[in-house]
């Protein structure tokens, strides 16, 4: 690689230097904060060879180019261009920073609540089966545990794990909420789970006043504490979304204040105790009752609106939401759906079924796209991005086709917008969060099924209809492959947006390298068995998972090449073959090594490690070492980087793909240091 042309191709790409606000890098990307996204050339990016991807992620726009490189081709575009050099923190910083306010919460909201979605999901949807299976009317006069009273246990279970992630919603929360604020997430969560403890009255039953009475007679317990000459309320805070927000921040600026005047073995022991007790002092006290009647009057608020305005409301938030989508807003939603769920005391959510609505309409645009175009690039991302959409992820088709075509996006629009009016009309409501599309109707309360389906194909045809009618006339250009640019930001918004949405699985490593011969780099050192040798072992103890489940979309999606993931069971990482080591960070956490055949693997230690700043990592080899396989390259305290909050799963992957044959990961399961990893060929003649 030709670094120095490389930095200058990346420096006009993204608009030049004077639109790079602040540079940092880690081991593999580029991590740039870009003061203006519509003069990204997005394309002259992807079409660059010496560049293996790029993505938006917290508020940064990172340009992967790999272990080794990306040193060399960041110090290029610092001294040959100019460019602002920054540390790590300091470009989160700016870029968090970012933008106006809003836009600054609304992105918090989204980073809090993403991680935590797939819980609430998967218990969403077991309340819906739930639903089904004790909803009379359903099926017949009686219901299905009534018609099949063996059930009644099973269904029983299913309830009971079904509400956990919505009755202790303030652990996950306040463990989430303390990751993104800088805390401590034990501490977050421990926070949380005060706020919901078995020895305060449920929010569940607090409106019910013959169960609440049994409640307090029960546990022989005054209802309320008498403190600071005020009598405090012993209510819980399950399935509150507000009050453990603004406790876990208050918790994190606490304990980051105490950190800086606390030293060694005081910090380690009285931080957590003064923390926890301050915060729980102002939770109960102050906190928890403001920022719930907060909450509940914003709850009322929205749905009052929305029940007042009829069809317009619906037809008005219908029309919007797919744009909503486009800016990333709609990951605040949790926020005022949850208070909604019948399960903790609300008349239903609606903004579910509208999702539903705007969802199924932007894959009928879609797909009406992919039986219309002849380019055949269009017409696969059409097919995969509609057939998604429908089943409730649209960033695809939003995104891939119809944002970039215009007309289909506006079409999908105005369908939803005529479904969701029907929504509000019909009343059709929601009783727990699940998969917005066509699946979705096993989260609708289950009279409104029959409704919330038939406006889900009403939306789909009109949609489809729209569509293929504006392909037939003034779309025909468009459809035949010759559509407009799409906006150079708009692959921005389109990595921002899809954080929600599940990962794409990487594609198959033997598929995706193209077969090349190895260069043998032998050293005079190395045997001839290590020379001819181009297997990878595992640097680690522990268990082998497959790569798409990293959770980072540059190791997912194979960005960095083909490889596998390991769960460690202990800290020891040892080089996986014969060779030498091509990059070591001060830091500890990412080591790249080229074998003596030529293979070229980067092991990085855990996800978002750098952020550790080394603490935790004792490097034991640097730049340059010639190191054999099962030498130690390094000791990890796995603990420190759990108790920071960190995946410690991690990636190996050959980075040189290119000039190798077939890369196959041979390993599954539990795996020792030492045992084969990935199966490498040779390039083929």
């Amino acid at each position: 690689m030709d670094h120095a042309k490389v930095a200058g191709e990346v420096v006009e790409a993204v608009g030049g230097a004077s639109n790079i606000s602040a540079a940092a890098h880690c081991a593999t990307r580029l991590r740039l904060v870009i003061a203006d996204e519509s003069k990204i050339n997005q394309q002259a990016l992807d079409d660059n060879e010496d560049l293996k991807g790029t993505f938006a992620a917290g508020g940064m726009f990172q340009i992967i180019v790999g272990p080794g490189d990306v040193d060399q081709v960041y110090a290029h575009m610092v001294s040959d261009h100019g460019v602002r050099e920054v540390s790590k923190d300091e470009a989160k910083e700016e870029a968090e920073a970012g933008g106006n306010i809003f836009s600054r919460f609304i992105k918090m909201i989204a980073d809090i609540f993403v991680p935590v979605l797939p819980a609430l999901i998967a218990g969403g949807l077991l309340m819906a089966l739930h639903s089904v299976l004790t909803a009379e009317g359903l099926f017949g006069e009686r219901s299905v545990i009534q018609m099949y009273p063996a059930m009644t246990d099973y269904d029983a279970l299913i309830n009971l794990v079904s509400s956990a992630a919505f009755a202790f919603l303030p652990v996950l929360v306040g463990f989430s909420a303390a990751k993104r604020f800088g805390g401590n997430t034990y501490l977050g969560a421990a926070m949380g789970a005060a706020m919901v403890s078995p020895s305060l009255l449920s929010a569940y039953s607090m409106t019910d006043a013959a169960a609440a009475a049994k409640f307090w007679a029960y546990t022989d317990q005054s209802s309320v504490w008498h403190l600071f000459g005020l009598e405090v309320s012993k209510v819980g805070y399950q399935a509150m979304v507000i009050p453990t927000l603004v406790v876990t921040w208050i918790m994190c600026l606490i304990e980051k204040s105490l950190h800086k005047v606390l030293k060694g073995t005081a910090d380690f022991l009285l931080t957590p105790l003064i923390t926890l007790l301050i915060t729980g002092f102002l939770a109960f006290v102050v906190v928890g009752p403001v920022t719930r009647e907060l909450s509940n009057y914003l709850t009322y608020g929205i749905n009052w609106a929305y029940t007042t305005l009829g069809i317009f409301g619906g037809l008005i938030f219908g029309f919007f939401y797919s744009a909503i989508v486009v800016t990333g807003l709609h990951q605040s939603f949790p926020a005022i759906e949850i208070p909604l769920l019948p399960s903790n005391g609300g008349v239903g959510d609606f903004i579910f079924p509208i999702a539903s609505m705007a969802n199924v309409a932007q894959g009928a645009a879609a797909l009406a796209v992919f039986f219309k175009t002849r380019d055949a690039k269009l017409k696969g991302l059409a097919g995969a991005g509609g057939v998604s959409a429908v089943f409730g992820i649209t960033e695809p088709a939003i995104f891939g086709v119809n944002l970039r075509l215009r007309w289909p996006f506006y079409c999908a629009m105005v369908s939803a917008a005529i479904g969701s009016a029907g929504v509000a009309l019909l009343n059709v409501r929601g009783q727990a969060l699940g998969a917005a599309g066509f699946v979705g109707f096993v989260s609708i309360i289950p009279k409104s099924i029959p409704a919330y389906l038939a406006l889900e194909v009403l939306v789909f045809v009109i949609s489809f209809g729209l569509t293929f009618g504006y392909a037939m006339t003034r779309g025909k250009a468009d459809m035949e492959g010759r559509a407009p640019a799409a906006k150079a930001a708009a692959p921005v918004a389109a990595a921002a947006a899809s954080s929600a949405a599940p990962a794409p699985a990487a594609a198959p490593a033997a598929a995706a390298a193209p077969a090349a011969a190895v260069a043998p780099a032998a050293a005079p050192s190395f045997s001839d068995e290590a020379v001819a040798d181009l297997s990878v072992s595992s640097p680690l103890a522990g268990t082998a998972i497959p790569l798409e489940q990293v959770k980072d979309e540059s190791f997912a999606k194979g960005m960095l090449g083909p490889g596998i993931g390991i769960e460690p069971a202990d800290g020891l990482v040892v080089a996986p073959f014969d060779g030498t080591v091509t990059v070591a960070f001060p830091t500890g956490h990412a080591y790249g090594l080229k074998s003596a055949s030529g293979v070229q693997v980067l092991i990085h230690v855990g996800m978002d490690t750098v952020k550790l700043d080394g603490k935790g990592f004792t490097p034991r080899v640097a730049k340059g070492d010639i190191v054999r396989r099962g030498d130690v390259l390094a000791e990890v305290d796995l603990d420190v980087i759990r108790e920071a909050g960190y995946e410690t799963i991690t990636p190996v992957v050959v980075t040189n793909k290119k000039k190798l044959g077939a890369i196959t990961p041979v390993a599954s399961g539990q795996i020792q240091r030492g045992d084969a990893l990935l199966d490498v060929a040779p390039k083929e003649a």
